[in-house]
Protein backbone atom coordinates (compact mmCIF):
# COMPACT_ATOMS: atom_id res chain seq x y z
CA UNK A 1 0.00 0.00 0.00
CA UNK A 2 1.33 3.44 -0.93
CA UNK A 3 0.66 6.66 0.96
CA UNK A 4 -0.59 10.08 -0.10
CA UNK A 5 2.91 11.42 -0.67
CA UNK A 6 3.77 8.44 -2.82
CA UNK A 7 0.95 9.25 -5.23
CA UNK A 8 2.14 12.81 -5.85
CA UNK A 9 5.74 11.69 -6.04
CA UNK A 10 4.72 9.16 -8.68
CA UNK A 11 3.05 11.94 -10.70
CA UNK A 12 6.25 13.96 -10.62
CA UNK A 13 8.67 11.11 -11.26
CA UNK A 14 6.86 8.78 -13.67
CA UNK A 15 5.57 9.63 -17.11
CA UNK A 16 3.05 6.76 -17.11
CA UNK A 17 1.36 8.30 -14.05
CA UNK A 18 1.07 11.67 -15.76
CA UNK A 19 -0.35 9.99 -18.85
CA UNK A 20 -2.85 8.13 -16.65
CA UNK A 21 -3.92 11.43 -15.08
CA UNK A 22 -4.51 13.06 -18.47
CA UNK A 23 -6.39 9.98 -19.69
CA UNK A 24 -8.64 10.06 -16.61
CA UNK A 25 -9.51 13.71 -17.27
CA UNK A 26 -10.18 13.16 -20.99
CA UNK A 27 -12.27 10.02 -20.57
CA UNK A 28 -14.10 11.27 -17.48
CA UNK A 29 -15.10 14.50 -19.20
CA UNK A 30 -15.99 13.06 -22.59
CA UNK A 31 -18.08 10.16 -21.31
CA UNK A 32 -19.90 12.38 -18.85
CA UNK A 33 -20.92 14.96 -21.45
CA UNK A 34 -22.24 12.27 -23.76
CA UNK A 35 -23.94 10.46 -20.88
CA UNK A 36 -26.48 13.29 -20.63
CA UNK A 37 -27.72 12.50 -24.14
CA UNK A 38 -27.60 8.77 -23.42
CA UNK A 39 -29.80 9.19 -20.35
CA UNK A 40 -32.27 11.62 -21.93
CA UNK A 41 -32.70 9.49 -25.05
CA UNK A 42 -32.84 6.19 -23.15
CA UNK A 43 -29.79 4.86 -25.01
CA UNK A 44 -28.12 3.09 -22.08
CA UNK A 45 -28.69 -0.37 -23.55
CA UNK A 46 -27.43 0.81 -26.95
CA UNK A 47 -24.25 2.05 -25.29
CA UNK A 48 -23.81 -1.29 -23.59
CA UNK A 49 -24.35 -3.12 -26.87
CA UNK A 50 -21.80 -1.00 -28.75
CA UNK A 51 -19.27 -1.23 -25.91
CA UNK A 52 -19.43 -5.02 -25.97
CA UNK A 53 -19.25 -4.93 -29.77
CA UNK A 54 -15.80 -3.44 -29.25
CA UNK A 55 -14.73 -6.90 -28.07
CA UNK A 56 -15.18 -8.23 -31.60
CA UNK A 57 -13.23 -5.33 -33.09
CA UNK A 58 -10.41 -5.72 -30.60
CA UNK A 59 -10.21 -9.46 -31.25
CA UNK A 60 -10.04 -8.82 -35.00
CA UNK A 61 -7.29 -6.22 -34.55
CA UNK A 62 -5.26 -8.49 -32.30
CA UNK A 63 -5.65 -11.37 -34.77
CA UNK A 64 -4.41 -9.22 -37.67
CA UNK A 65 -1.62 -7.33 -35.89
CA UNK A 66 -0.62 -9.68 -33.10
CA UNK A 67 0.11 -7.26 -30.27
CA UNK A 68 -1.53 -4.10 -28.98
CA UNK A 69 1.83 -2.78 -27.79
CA UNK A 70 3.26 -3.11 -31.30
CA UNK A 71 0.22 -1.84 -33.24
CA UNK A 72 -1.94 0.19 -30.90
CA UNK A 73 -3.25 2.69 -33.46
CA UNK A 74 -4.20 0.14 -36.18
CA UNK A 75 -6.04 -1.95 -33.58
CA UNK A 76 -7.88 1.14 -32.36
CA UNK A 77 -8.84 2.04 -35.93
CA UNK A 78 -10.19 -1.46 -36.58
CA UNK A 79 -12.10 -1.33 -33.29
CA UNK A 80 -13.53 2.07 -34.24
CA UNK A 81 -14.63 0.80 -37.66
CA UNK A 82 -16.20 -2.29 -36.09
CA UNK A 83 -18.07 -0.28 -33.44
CA UNK A 84 -19.29 2.22 -36.05
CA UNK A 85 -20.54 -0.61 -38.26
CA UNK A 86 -22.41 -2.19 -35.36
CA UNK A 87 -23.87 1.17 -34.31
CA UNK A 88 -25.14 1.88 -37.82
CA UNK A 89 -26.53 -1.64 -38.23
CA UNK A 90 -28.38 -1.36 -34.92
CA UNK A 91 -29.89 1.91 -36.12
CA UNK A 92 -30.83 0.56 -39.55
CA UNK A 93 -32.32 -2.72 -38.31
CA UNK A 94 -34.33 -1.07 -35.53
CA UNK A 95 -35.59 1.87 -37.61
CA UNK A 96 -36.28 0.20 -40.95
CA UNK A 97 -37.09 -3.41 -40.13
CA UNK A 98 -39.62 -5.28 -38.05
CA UNK A 99 -37.18 -5.70 -35.18
CA UNK A 100 -37.36 -3.67 -31.96
CA UNK A 101 -34.36 -1.66 -30.83
CA UNK A 102 -33.83 -3.91 -27.80
CA UNK A 103 -33.88 -7.02 -30.00
CA UNK A 104 -31.46 -5.50 -32.52
CA UNK A 105 -29.05 -4.53 -29.74
CA UNK A 106 -29.27 -7.99 -28.18
CA UNK A 107 -28.60 -9.66 -31.54
CA UNK A 108 -25.51 -7.61 -32.37
CA UNK A 109 -24.33 -7.74 -28.75
CA UNK A 110 -24.33 -11.55 -28.84
CA UNK A 111 -22.88 -11.77 -32.35
CA UNK A 112 -20.00 -9.41 -31.56
CA UNK A 113 -19.07 -11.30 -28.41
CA UNK A 114 -19.29 -14.65 -30.20
CA UNK A 115 -17.18 -13.35 -33.08
CA UNK A 116 -14.61 -12.05 -30.62
CA UNK A 117 -14.36 -15.45 -28.91
CA UNK A 118 -13.93 -17.20 -32.27
CA UNK A 119 -11.23 -14.76 -33.43
CA UNK A 120 -9.33 -15.05 -30.16
CA UNK A 121 -9.43 -18.84 -30.42
CA UNK A 122 -7.80 -18.54 -33.87
CA UNK A 123 -5.03 -16.34 -32.50
CA UNK A 124 -3.37 -19.13 -30.49
CA UNK A 125 -1.33 -16.61 -28.51
CA UNK A 126 -1.20 -15.27 -24.97
CA UNK A 127 -4.21 -13.00 -24.42
CA UNK A 128 -2.84 -10.46 -21.92
CA UNK A 129 -3.52 -7.64 -24.40
CA UNK A 130 -7.17 -8.62 -24.58
CA UNK A 131 -7.49 -8.71 -20.79
CA UNK A 132 -6.21 -5.12 -20.70
CA UNK A 133 -8.96 -4.04 -23.08
CA UNK A 134 -11.64 -6.07 -21.31
CA UNK A 135 -11.07 -4.61 -17.85
CA UNK A 136 -9.00 -1.52 -18.59
CA UNK A 137 -5.49 -0.55 -17.55
CA UNK A 138 -5.09 3.18 -17.16
CA UNK A 139 -1.40 2.83 -16.25
CA UNK A 140 -0.78 1.17 -19.63
CA UNK A 141 -2.01 4.20 -21.59
CA UNK A 142 0.62 5.36 -24.06
CA UNK A 143 1.34 8.70 -25.67
CA UNK A 144 -0.31 7.44 -28.88
CA UNK A 145 -3.41 6.48 -26.88
CA UNK A 146 -3.57 9.99 -25.43
CA UNK A 147 -3.33 11.55 -28.87
CA UNK A 148 -6.19 9.35 -30.09
CA UNK A 149 -8.29 10.24 -27.03
CA UNK A 150 -7.60 13.95 -27.50
CA UNK A 151 -8.46 13.89 -31.22
CA UNK A 152 -11.69 11.94 -30.70
CA UNK A 153 -12.65 14.14 -27.74
CA UNK A 154 -12.11 17.28 -29.82
CA UNK A 155 -14.17 15.91 -32.72
CA UNK A 156 -17.07 14.76 -30.52
CA UNK A 157 -17.21 17.83 -28.29
CA UNK A 158 -16.84 20.07 -31.33
CA UNK A 159 -19.83 18.42 -33.01
CA UNK A 160 -21.85 18.73 -29.80
CA UNK A 161 -21.02 22.44 -29.59
CA UNK A 162 -21.99 23.05 -33.23
CA UNK A 163 -25.23 21.03 -32.96
CA UNK A 164 -26.09 21.94 -29.37
CA UNK A 165 -29.63 23.26 -29.92
CA UNK A 166 -30.57 20.56 -32.42
CA UNK A 167 -29.34 17.80 -30.11
CA UNK A 168 -31.28 19.26 -27.18
CA UNK A 169 -34.47 19.38 -29.23
CA UNK A 170 -33.97 15.84 -30.51
CA UNK A 171 -33.09 14.48 -27.06
CA UNK A 172 -36.27 15.75 -25.42
CA UNK A 173 -38.75 15.21 -28.26
CA UNK A 174 -37.49 13.40 -31.39
CA UNK A 175 -40.95 13.27 -33.00
CA UNK A 176 -41.45 17.02 -32.66
CA UNK A 177 -37.90 17.60 -33.88
CA UNK A 178 -38.70 15.59 -37.00
CA UNK A 179 -42.00 17.45 -37.51
CA UNK A 180 -40.16 20.77 -37.18
CA UNK A 181 -37.88 19.90 -40.07
CA UNK A 182 -34.80 18.87 -38.14
CA UNK A 183 -32.88 15.89 -39.62
CA UNK A 184 -33.89 13.49 -36.85
CA UNK A 185 -32.39 10.50 -38.67
CA UNK A 186 -29.04 12.25 -39.07
CA UNK A 187 -29.04 13.25 -35.40
CA UNK A 188 -29.88 9.68 -34.38
CA UNK A 189 -26.95 8.24 -36.33
CA UNK A 190 -24.71 11.08 -35.15
CA UNK A 191 -25.40 10.09 -31.54
CA UNK A 192 -24.68 6.45 -32.35
CA UNK A 193 -21.42 7.48 -34.04
CA UNK A 194 -20.40 9.59 -31.06
CA UNK A 195 -21.17 6.67 -28.76
CA UNK A 196 -19.00 4.34 -30.82
CA UNK A 197 -16.06 6.76 -30.97
CA UNK A 198 -16.32 7.58 -27.27
CA UNK A 199 -16.18 3.89 -26.43
CA UNK A 200 -13.08 3.47 -28.59
CA UNK A 201 -11.46 6.43 -26.84
CA UNK A 202 -12.30 5.05 -23.39
CA UNK A 203 -11.87 1.30 -23.66
CA UNK A 204 -8.12 1.29 -22.89
CA UNK A 205 -8.79 3.17 -19.65
CA UNK A 206 -11.85 1.42 -18.21
CA UNK A 207 -12.31 -1.63 -20.42
CA UNK A 208 -15.17 -3.05 -22.46
CA UNK A 209 -16.92 -4.35 -19.35
CA UNK A 210 -17.17 -1.03 -17.46
CA UNK A 211 -17.26 1.68 -20.13
CA UNK A 212 -21.06 1.57 -20.36
CA UNK A 213 -21.22 2.70 -16.71
CA UNK A 214 -19.24 5.82 -17.62
CA UNK A 215 -21.87 6.56 -20.27
CA UNK A 216 -24.82 6.32 -17.88
CA UNK A 217 -24.03 7.11 -14.23
CA UNK A 218 -22.77 10.73 -14.59
CA UNK A 219 -25.76 11.74 -16.70
CA UNK A 220 -28.23 9.94 -14.44
CA UNK A 221 -26.71 11.59 -11.36
CA UNK A 222 -26.81 15.05 -12.95
CA UNK A 223 -30.45 14.54 -13.94
CA UNK A 224 -31.33 13.84 -10.30
CA UNK A 225 -29.59 17.03 -9.17
CA UNK A 226 -30.40 19.50 -11.97
CA UNK A 227 -33.29 20.56 -14.16
CA UNK A 228 -31.72 22.71 -16.90
CA UNK A 229 -29.95 20.94 -19.77
CA UNK A 230 -26.83 23.13 -19.69
CA UNK A 231 -26.50 22.80 -15.93
CA UNK A 232 -27.01 19.06 -16.20
CA UNK A 233 -24.20 18.75 -18.73
CA UNK A 234 -21.84 20.89 -16.65
CA UNK A 235 -22.54 18.96 -13.45
CA UNK A 236 -22.11 15.64 -15.27
CA UNK A 237 -18.76 16.74 -16.72
CA UNK A 238 -17.42 17.96 -13.38
CA UNK A 239 -18.69 14.83 -11.65
CA UNK A 240 -17.11 12.58 -14.29
CA UNK A 241 -13.70 14.23 -14.13
CA UNK A 242 -13.59 14.36 -10.33
CA UNK A 243 -14.71 10.74 -9.97
CA UNK A 244 -12.05 9.67 -12.48
CA UNK A 245 -9.34 11.55 -10.57
CA UNK A 246 -10.59 10.16 -7.25
CA UNK A 247 -10.60 6.65 -8.69
CA UNK A 248 -7.04 7.05 -9.94
CA UNK A 249 -5.88 8.27 -6.54
CA UNK A 250 -7.71 5.58 -4.50
CA UNK A 251 -6.59 2.81 -6.85
CA UNK A 252 -2.99 3.91 -6.39
CA UNK A 253 -3.45 4.25 -2.63
CA UNK A 254 -5.04 0.82 -2.13
CA UNK A 255 -3.54 -0.98 -5.16
CA UNK A 256 -6.92 -1.89 -6.68
CA UNK A 257 -8.20 -1.70 -10.31
CA UNK A 258 -8.75 1.90 -11.39
CA UNK A 259 -11.81 1.41 -13.63
CA UNK A 260 -13.73 -0.50 -10.96
CA UNK A 261 -12.76 2.11 -8.36
CA UNK A 262 -14.06 4.96 -10.51
CA UNK A 263 -17.37 3.20 -11.19
CA UNK A 264 -17.75 2.45 -7.47
CA UNK A 265 -17.19 6.13 -6.67
CA UNK A 266 -19.71 7.16 -9.32
CA UNK A 267 -22.30 4.74 -8.00
CA UNK A 268 -21.79 6.00 -4.45
CA UNK A 269 -22.47 9.59 -5.48
CA UNK A 270 -25.46 8.46 -7.56
CA UNK A 271 -26.86 6.70 -4.49
CA UNK A 272 -26.55 9.88 -2.43
CA UNK A 273 -28.19 11.93 -5.19
CA UNK A 274 -31.04 9.42 -5.44
CA UNK A 275 -31.66 9.56 -1.68
CA UNK A 276 -31.66 13.36 -1.86
CA UNK A 277 -34.20 13.25 -4.67
CA UNK A 278 -36.48 11.05 -2.56
CA UNK A 279 -36.49 13.64 0.20
CA UNK A 280 -37.58 16.34 -2.26
CA UNK A 281 -40.62 14.34 -3.45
Amino acid sequence: MTDHIGFWQALVEFQFMRQALIAAILVGGLCSVLSVYVVLRGMAFIGQGISHAAFGGLALGLLLFGSASAAGLPISLITAAFCLAVAVLIGVVSRRGHVSADSAIGIFFAFSMALGVLLISLRKLYTADLMTYLFGSILAVTREDLILMAVLSALILGFIALSYKELIYYSFDPQMAWASGLPAGVLHYALLTMLALTIVASVKVVGVVLVSAFLVIPGATARLLCSGFGTMMGVAAVFGVLSALLGLYVSHLWDVPTGATIVTAQFSVFGVAWLMSLRRT
